[in-house]
């Protein structure tokens, strides 16, 4: 088979004009918008059950997506593939279900044949047709309109500015259920607790602060040398100063050594106090795991102490502790 020459302007000039093609059939989509959306989500509100998602071929791709999304953005939905469910997965679907079927022309063969057993099982649907006038259309209780002027594929064939504005619409459908039902980050990060983003919206500062006998502290009135030991046990680089009560006073960190090296002559009688930072950045161990990643950023420091409410040292980390745990 003979190499394949590339015209780079041709091929960029191509490239442009699906892109260019699809946010126009976006941009006329969020134009044509009206109660009909706002009555599927509040359907879909009034859902005891699940929404199923409907749809097959490049349809089908998209009802994936957009399953996933309402499921990870507070709308328990599953999708459904319509072959599949003439053969036994039917009986997924229960009568406090809803149904979202998707289908640019509206006359999937596949989707069609079910419309009679949808309506015994009682279940309300939802079409997302680019067909008004389809059979998909006319037998839904809603429909939402996806029709596009033109494929972005110059043949017309391929579909791509129809799932283009399928997938629009549903991101649209999602978030909108979202803003409705309040859905916080904090609900999202409990859908994600193995990702990065769910680490770093539920990690939160007690779970990784060194405590107890591995807190690197001493008394306000300790000697340098004191303060070194401490720090070289932890390995955290720092070491707090507390008063009787246990209450922040200031921090030691390597760095305040190195500056201030040539003024110490004897590290077991030089006094600790005199090279700390008094009042030093802190943090409270219910705040979470990101704060702490901004905090250290914003201020180019490494280490931070955890405080109570009173002002007591209850804890310490450092970056390595926010990279390893994953937050960073």
């Amino acid at each position: 088979m003979s190499p394949v020459t590339i015209n780079p302007e041709r091929l960029l000039k191509a490239a442009a004009e699906v892109l260019n093609t699809e946010a126009k059939a976006i941009a006329a989509l969020a134009n044509r918008l009206d109660h009909t959306l706002v009555d599927a989500c509040q359907r879909i509100l009034d859902c005891r059950g699940h929404l199923i998602v409907l749809g097959i071929g490049k349809s089908g791709h998209i009802g994936h997506k957009i399953a996933a999304t309402l499921a990870s953005t507070g709308t328990p939905a599953f999708f459904v593939h319509p072959a599949e469910a003439s053969h036994g997965d039917l009986g997924m679907i229960r009568g406090d279900d809803l149904i979202l079927a998707i289908s640019n022309s509206g006359e999937t063969e596949e989707l069609i044949r079910l419309l009679p057993v949808i309506k015994r099982l009682g279940v309300d649907l939802i079409a997302m047709t680019g067909n008004p006038a389809s059979t998909l259309a006319s037998h839904a209780d809603i429909h939402l309109d996806t029709s596009v002027d033109q494929e972005a594929c110059p043949l017309g064939l391929a579909p791509t500015a129809s799932t283009s504005a399928q997938l629009a619409l549903g991101d649209a459908l999602a978030i909108a259920l979202l803003d409705a039902r309040g859905f916080t980050a904090e609900d999202f990060a409990r859908s994600h607790p193995g990702g990065k983003l769910g680490r770093k919206l539920l990690l939160h500062i007690s779970d990784l602060m060194h405590s107890g006998d591995a807190l690197p502290c001493v008394d306000q009135q300790s000697t340098l040398a004191a303060a070194i030991i401490e720090m070289t046990r932890s390995r955290l680089g720092l070491c707090a100063l507390v008063d009787e009560q246990q209450r922040l006073i200031g921090v030691i960190t390597d760095g305040d050594i190195r500056r201030h090296v040539e003024e110490i002559s004897d590290l077991r009688s030089f006094p600790a106090a005199r090279i700390m930072t008094a009042s030093p950045q802190t943090i409270r161990p219910d705040e979470l795991a990101a704060t702490a990643v901004d905090i250290m950023q914003k201020r180019r420091i490494q280490g931070l102490l955890v405080t109570d409410h009173d002002g007591r040292l209850v804890g310490a980390l450092n970056f390595q502790d926010l990279l390893q745990a994953g937050v960073v």
